[in-house]
């Protein structure tokens, strides 16, 4: 890193903890005079703040996660930056149905696989994504004439070969994406037209069947707060565990807007916990109009450490993904007109505030996580 970058990092981590000072959070700087002196105190100290973000996020029992890009693994420090800050990685399209079968019986598994090598060489987490989603499907499923007896027997066969492939080295599969709409009626799909809402306790059965070591998820956006599509999740995970369906958990997919924060996104949290479901926050970003000001920053790096905070302290909320961690490859400005600077990292692979308001969140809970754990 030359001393620009340097420079841009440091002030960079220096707002963000001016900032989350001023919030409360914290009353010191990112490097202290502990962090640095030798000895067993010196090195716990270390051990509880964190050089990375996975670090982190560790010290509170928690992963730190992102979204790869197989091809993006081919640059030297998207790689490094990917192996070394998070501790799961999520395909961001490798596992999609029109990735992996685009033809019938016929399976492509470069790029999944290649993820899959990724997160083994670097003992991280892998976070499969997706088993069913009514989008990126196969020409020959969207437009072919199936019956539903066909349509059942199809994502059912998908799942066993998918999952079953990755059977051992997937912690966390999302199996249903997207489930509903904004009311929180059932989203018309090819498999709801044909199932209906049976789709989906067959769907975590049949990716039960191929791995049940791996912990099951529902995800879906704009389930982030209390509301008619996070209420309609609640009443079917509820209705799914009374029926003894393997679910294991919520995903909350955390596609935010700058200042439309979800205020009670801690108690929707909780709520799906207390049903014995573990929780995860599973693509978070936070985009702003553009063009980028430090203010806007400042106030990104705000939200990004309040959806920390709320999962730091829901018990079972076991991390956070951010859905790709640098500007440079979101997917934001291609589905927002005008809008960006939705990731943790800018355009240049330089930490944003929202880097270290995130990594200072985790450290924040991690002291505190030790303080409880010495009484």
């Amino acid at each position: 890193m030359n001393l620009l970058r340097v420079r841009r990092a440091a002030v960079a981590a220096l707002a963000a903890t001016a900032l989350l000072g001023g919030l409360g959070a914290v009353s010191a700087s990112p490097a202290t005079a502990a962090e640095t002196s030798g000895g067993a105190h010196g090195e716990a100290h270390r051990t509880a703040h964190g050089r990375t973000l996975s670090d982190a996020a560790a010290s509170t029992g928690r992963f730190a996660g992102t979204a790869v890009a197989a091809g993006r693994l081919d640059d030297p420090t998207y790689a490094r930056i990917a192996a070394t800050q998070f501790s799961s990685i999520t395909p961001e399209n490798a596992m999609k149905w029109e990735s992996v079968e685009p033809e019938r019986g016929e399976f492509n598994w470069t790029d999944a696989d290649r993820i899959a090598d990724f997160a083994d060489a670097n003992e991280q987490d892998l976070y499969g994504h997706v088993l069913v989603w009514h989008s990126q499907l196969p020409a020959w499923l969207n437009e072919g004439d199936f019956s539903p007896s066909d349509i059942r027997t199809i994502m059912t066969d998908h799942i066993a070969t998918v999952a079953g492939r990755y059977k051992g080295r997937v912690d966390r599969w999302d199996v249903v994406n997207e489930a509903f709409n904004e009311d929180g009626t059932f989203r018309e799909t090819i498999f709801h037209n044909a199932m209906g809402e049976d789709y989906i306790a067959e769907a975590f059965r049949a990716a039960h069947r191929a791995d049940p070591d791996a912990k099951l998820f529902i995800n879906d956006y704009n389930t982030d707060g209390l509301g008619p599509k996070s209420d309609a999740t609640y009443r079917l995970v509820k209705k799914l565990l009374a029926e003894g369906v393997p679910i294991h958990g919520v995903g909350v997919q955390g596609h935010l807007v700058l200042g439309q924060q979800p205020e009670d996104m801690k108690a929707n949290l909780q709520r799906f916990a207390d049903l014995g479901l573990d929780v995860v926050v599973t693509e978070l970003d936070i985009r702003m109009e553009l063009p980028v000001t430090r203010k806007k920053l400042l106030r990104q790096a705000v939200e990004y450490k309040a959806v920390t905070d709320a999962c730091t302290a829901v018990a079972r909320c076991e991390g956070i993904t951010v859905w790709g961690f640098s500007d440079a490859d979101s997917w934001v400005p291609g589905w927002f007109e005008g809008e960006g600077a939705a990731c943790p990292y800018d355009e240049e692979y330089e930490p944003k505030p929202a880097y270290y308001a995130m990594k200072l969140a985790y450290t924040v809970a991690g002291w505190k996580h030790h303080l409880h754990g010495r009484r």
